[in-house]
């Protein structure tokens, strides 16, 4: 090419990216000899220009380029040869201290600038004036030091459609010519070395763009996400979906990682990404046309009377046996459809038919929904189930809630939690202004049910007023909008009952008691006083009048158990606990006269343990319907917000106490409390039979939801021998301490027992042996509750929702049959027992909180 010539390049506008630059090198013919001389010629110095400015507005007009020496331009999206340098820390320092100096630069600079807006008419044209303004400019720019010039006006060029810009020398002297040379480079001299002048020259080539009228912003347009799936999903998140994973791109060297080192072969920012809508679809369009033809309407009617033979039959009961968390491959799924008139007896297919269904397909959804009230009555697992993410169609969660309804209210408060959870995946615009419960069967199903049992209405208050607090980035605010609308409702339908609202009060009233109980366990919990001083200050705004915590009239039903009513508290036996969030005991007068004693804190939020509590809770009642009494009489717990809850308090102690009071014997504890002369161990006979149960169904428990963080400070113990756990921060098998083992059976829990050659330890390996197996033929029904969690802003489920219920699908190890599950965990009560690390870690964990005692 030559100075001062257009170059056209065989690029459409239209087809620039948002990160096109121009990249040029101004090279130096010189074959023989040179600084730096490779094959036949020498970079002179490169420019790299970016085609957009950083509004995205296409470049005009003149350019200012800065021309680095003997480098070649790279054109990278992170060049390393920029057109305009970046104004360093050092530069701001000596610009300031050169300020006096450079003031005729910048001025020059300034006057640069103004001549472009004159050439690209954003300043008005005044002939007379101009040409004054450009001879004193070219005055000022030959007195400059070095003198050298600026460069004077030039006439703009029109030019077509297609790229192009105009290169000129950076070192004429013209008044139309561009070079200015400004201050440094380094100059090559006839022998090949480098010679430096006493004041470096800074090389520039300006280039012109091409002018429009108006200005060209850059467009792009936005192609829609890959095809992941062919089904719609209306919810963030699925515990039992199990998608083919997203396209992965792979970068290319260089990619983004200009300057890091990592570009090996010199490729640079060169290779593009590029990404295929068809790389991670789910379905194949092949398979789709075949399913579509062996399920067509037309084959509606022979299917009716379509019977399996015996191989077929054996393939289904396979099928049949899958769990929750299993996906049907698409052979399993025609073969449901096939013979799903067959199936409809059977109370176990309808969820594996539900998921052989491609309910986008509207012909194939209208069979399957006409099919659903002739099948047999199905079990509340299963209808669990079909209230989870995986299922949004509306016929669908509306016939699980058919089922729901026979439940009775006892059962039905046994998974309220979940099915409050359940609502985030239900089809409700939160948009609609119109009552919830017409867009929501199970919504509608709650508050019915709630408006009609003061138990589950008081539950779902609160379980509902906890979602509504929680402000955390996790909880999306549509399911907040959300659960205020079912809350309003429920409101709304309470009030329209006889007593609905003297029950709307205590509904009030119990929220008024827990913002007090909450205002004094921040003050207390913020005090700088030593805990002697907090405990008489928590006595003395129990007793205060002002409160109204001395008395309640009429009694109040507390939120933590509203079949407790109160009358008033012990102000003179609160107690603050020495925990670092510092906890507050609070004794309640019952209206029967009893003493109902509650822990309240604020700082940690207690829906984790409310969550373990209540799986708890229902694995007692699976284990009692079996006839197998485990003692576990779980304590209850009630968040009320997303930092504050109440526990029910339980008179215990820890077991590191017992171990310490009694020198290292529990069955000296027990023994001191329940003495009995006439039994071999000195203990009551029922005092021991409850501590062998409750020890075998919390160690089954806990294996099973992999409860972490296990020393003797969080197993307590009751007079009356009832053993239970503490503290659930850690479940799914997280634990901060190393090496922790399965399940915690620690050789002091088997001291209890009498030892391991005792019969006690033999009926407890036996108890666990039941309660595990037990506990394995309902794996369905507490998965499918996991299942319903994986939304609730639980820590340990958020961490991995998708893991989570295979976490706990794990522990029951449903490959097994009987009897190698009961060798299983006969290993692992080996292995618990044996296990010498724990013993260390409790040993460290009781010197450390010995030293903060």
């Amino acid at each position: 090419m030559r100075w001062n010539e257009w170059l056209t390049l065989p690029v459409n506008y239209s087809t620039l990216p948002l990160s096109s630059q121009l990249a040029i090198t101004i090279w130096d013919l010189s074959p023989t000899k040179g600084y730096r001389v490779r094959g036949h010629a020498v970079p002179f110095g490169g420019t790299t220009v970016p085609m957009f400015e950083k509004d995205n507005t296409l470049q005009k007009g003149r350019q200012k380029c800065h021309v680095h020496r003997h480098k070649a331009a790279d054109g990278l999206s992170s060049t390393t040869t920029p057109a305009v340098l970046p104004l360093r820390r050092s530069d701001k320092n000596t610009k300031i201290s050169e300020q006096a100096g450079d003031s005729e630069l910048d001025e020059l600079d300034r006057l640069e600038k103004l001549f472009k807006k004159h050439e690209m008419g954003e300043i008005p044209r005044v002939d007379w004036l101009d040409i004054l303004v450009f001879r004193g400019a070219e005055k000022r720019g030959s007195q400059r030091p070095g003198g050298a010039k600026r460069p004077s006006r030039e006439k703009p060029i029109d030019t077509g459609t297609s790229v192009a810009h105009k290169g000129q020398s950076g070192k004429q002297k013209e008044p139309d010519g561009p070079g200015v040379v400004d201050k440094a480079t380094r100059l090559e001299g006839s022998d090949g070395k480098v010679d430096h002048q006493e004041d470096e020259i800074d090389f520039v080539l300006y280039i012109d763009f091409l002018r429009f009228d108006f200005p060209i912003v850059f467009t792009d347009y936005e192609y829609p996400a890959a095809p992941i799936s062919s089904h719609p999903h209306s919810t963030p998140t699925s515990s039992n979906i199990t998608l083919k994973p997203p396209p992965q791109v792979e970068l290319g060297p260089g990619i983004d990682q200009i300057g890091d080192g990592g570009d090996a072969y010199g490729y640079g920012g060169r290779l593009m990404r590029v990404y295929d809508p068809e790389v991670g679809a789910k379905d194949n369009p092949a398979e789709n046309k075949h399913r579509r033809l062996i399920r067509s309407h037309r084959t509606g009617l022979l299917d009716r009377d379509l019977k399996p033979n015996a191989k077929i039959r054996d393939e289904l009961n396979v099928i049949m046996a899958y769990g929750p968390t299993h996906e049907l491959n698409p052979e399993e799924k025609d073969l449901v459809w096939k013979f799903r008139h067959h199936l409809s007896r059977d109370k176990r297919a309808l969820t594996k038919f539900v998921k052989s269904v491609a309910w986008h397909d509207q012909g194939e959804a209208r069979q399957a929904v006409q099919i659903l009230p002739k099948w047999t009555e199905i079990d509340v697992d299963d209808a669990l189930e079909l209230l989870g993410p995986t299922f949004d169609n509306p016929a669908v969660r509306a016939y699980a809630v058919e089922r729901l309804k026979k439940s009775d209210d006892e059962e039905l408060l046994l998974y309220l939690l979940q099915l409050v959870q359940a609502l985030k995946f239900e089809k409700i615009s939160p948009e609609t202004t119109k009552d919830v419960a017409q867009d929501s069967s199970l919504a509608n199903f709650l508050i019915t049910r709630a408006t009609s049992n003061a138990m589950l209405g008081n539950y779902l208050h609160w379980y509902l007023m906890v979602e509504c607090d929680d402000r955390s980035p996790d909880q999306v605010k549509e399911h907040r909008k959300l659960f205020a609308r079912v809350e309003f409702n429920f409101m709304t339908e309470l009030t329209k009952r006889p007593d609905g609202v003297e029950r709307r009060k205590t509904l009030l009233r119990q929220g008024e008691l827990i913002t007090v109980l909450s205002k004094i366990s921040k003050e207390i919990r913020f005090s700088r006083e030593d805990r002697l001083r907090k405990i008489e200050r928590l006595k003395k705004f129990l007793a205060d009048p002002k409160n109204e915590l001395n008395s309640f009239d009429p009694p109040l039903p507390l939120p933590l158990d509203p079949a407790v009513s109160i009358t008033g508290c012990y102000p003179e036996e609160a107690l603050v606990f020495k925990s670092s969030l510092l906890p507050l005991l609070i004794p309640f007068k019952t209206s029967d006269g009893r003493k109902y004693s509650i822990i309240f804190k604020t700082g940690d939020d207690l829906r984790q343990d409310q969550l373990v509590i209540q799986i708890i809770t229902l694995m007692d009642k699976l284990l009692r319907k079996e006839n197998l009494d485990l003692k576990l009489s779980p304590y209850r717990i009630l968040a009320t917000s997303a930092n504050a809850g109440a526990v029910q308090f339980v008179a215990s102690t820890s077991l590191a106490a017992a171990v310490v009071k009694f020198r290292g014997s529990i069955l000296a504890y027990l023994k001191a409390n329940n003495p009995d002369e006439g039994e071999p161990l000195g203990i009551r006979r029922e005092v021991m039979e409850t501590y062998v149960r409750s020890c075998a169904g919390y160690c089954v428990i806990t294996y099973i939801l992999g409860v972490g963080d296990r020393h003797l400070d969080n197993l307590l113990l009751a007079p009356d021998g009832h053993f239970f756990h503490a503290d659930f921060g850690f479940i799914l098998g997280r634990d901060p301490k190393p090496f922790a083992p399965a399940m915690k059976l620690c050789k002091e829990m088997v001291e209890g027992m009498g030892g391991a050659s005792s019969p006690h330890y033999a009926a407890f390996k036996q108890y666990c042996f039941t309660a595990y197996t037990t506990l394995r033929k309902s794996s369905n029904l507490i998965l499918n509750l996991f299942s319903l969690m994986v939304d609730a802003n639980i820590p340990d489920i958020k961490m991995e929702p998708d893991k989570a219920v295979l976490k706990v699908k794990e522990r029951f190890h449903l490959e097994m049959s009987e009897e190698e599950a009961i060798r299983h965990f006969e290993a692992l009560i080996g292995d618990s027992v044996n296990a010498i690390f724990p013993v260390v870690i409790d040993r460290l964990h009781g010197f450390v909180q010995q030293w903060r005692a």
